[in-house]
């Protein structure tokens, strides 16, 4: 179609409901396309939040966000996508979704609650658990098993907790100095921090005796499991996008986000090989870029006006709690109150609500 002519009406098809996939269907929303999201849940949820919403289950409220309530112009379908071909995709419940457009966003496994009221109550649970125990074992030294173990220390400060990392520095994803700020302030909140073993949950004893790699012991009342997750692209083994896929399961992009080799299937977020931290935040900038090419394209624009993405440099946030943080910026490591401003008061679910045209409240 040439530039300036006639737009005609598309097909979207959106696969993932996280971050990406959710801000790219509410973008795109407002055209005349006919745009269709596909996810299991019912439901968007801010990941950066979840561990928030363990100790303060009352918190989830904000961050666990219906579809239906910021997508109005899109259809929404509860399913687990199952294959891609060139013009369609299918879903487990036997569905067909034809395309003329395809956006990949499956990111990493999330919960396997598909609707929001059994998510929360999964919090409340979550919240009982750490309540009742007087010990608790963090197996995982990357972000998620760091902050859930300052959300706990602070909230919960009379609790024993033991943190055991494989690594032999937490959160290897980060420089050695933020890991080394990080070390710092759990061990100054009395948190015990085991690094270079791992712990076999088989040799869990019947009155809570977990044993490590090396042989330590660690009693403990209850223990979460927060290693990373390989990225949610299995359903592509057997898909046209099989040979799009890297040795890590992430699907090859370029610079406009489209999946090497295809012009009309883009990926977003955890899923593609963009080459940053992995962090949910940026998938709102991958949103951002894929939405304004897909708009471009479907009006026909050459290929030389298509916005680029700039891998994000390396800059890290995680929050210690709800008043500290340790900052990474290309710059500069920060830790304590200033970085914990920036985030981990509301951990920015508030602006994330307002861009998806919600109430921050």
């Amino acid at each position: 179609m040439a530039e300036g002519g006639a737009e005609k009406s598309k097909r979207v098809v959106v696969v993932g409901g996280g971050i990406g996939g959710g801000f790219i269907a509410k973008i795109l929303q407002s055209s005349q396309n006919e745009v269709t999201l596909i996810d299991p849940k019912e439901y968007l949820e801010i990941p950066w939040a979840q561990l928030r919403s363990m100790v303060e289950p009352s918190f989830a409220e904000r961050t666990l966000i219906k579809h239906s309530e910021y997508l109005t112009g899109v259809t929404i379908v509860s399913s687990h996508a199952t294959n891609v071909t060139n013009h369609e995709v299918q879903t487990a419940d036997g569905r067909t979704f034809p395309y003329d457009y395809l956006v990949v966003a499956t990111g990493h496994p999330g919960s396997n609650k598909v609707n929001r009221k059994d998510r929360l109550s999964h919090f409340q649970q979550d919240y009982e658990k750490i309540k009742s125990s007087n010990s608790i074992l963090i197996i995982g030294g990357g972000p998620t098993g760091v902050e859930l173990a300052g959300e706990i220390a602070v909230d919960f400060p009379e609790k024993k907790v033991t943190l055991v990392h494989k690594g032999s520095r937490l959160m290897e994803f980060i420089g050695p100095k933020a890991s080394r700020k990080t070390f710092n302030w759990l061990v100054k909140k009395k948190v015990e921090v085991i690094l270079g073993q791992t712990v076999d949950l088989e040799s869990l004893s019947e009155s809570g005796v977990y044993v490590t790699s090396g042989g330590e012991k660690i009693s403990a009342d209850c223990h979460f499991v927060c290693v990373g997750k390989p990225v949610a692209s299995s359903w592509l083994h057997d898909s046209i996008l099989k040979q799009s896929l890297d040795n890590k399961g992430q699907l090859m992009v370029d610079a406009n986000l489209r999946v090497k080799g295809r012009d009309n299937i883009f990926a977003v977020g955890d899923i593609t090989d963009v080459p940053e931290i992995k962090q949910g935040f940026l998938a709102e900038g991958h949103a951002s870029v894929a939405a304004k090419n897909l708009q471009l394209l479907i009006k026909g624009a050459p290929e030389k006006k298509l916005a680029t993405y700039k891998a994000s440099p390396p800059i890290a946030l995680v929050s210690l709690g709800r008043k500290e943080g340790v900052a990474q910026f290309p710059f500069a490591t920060l830790s304590g109150c200033l970085p914990g401003k920036i985030k981990s008061k509301d951990l920015f679910v508030g602006k994330t609500r307002k861009a998806l045209g919600l109430k921050s409240a």
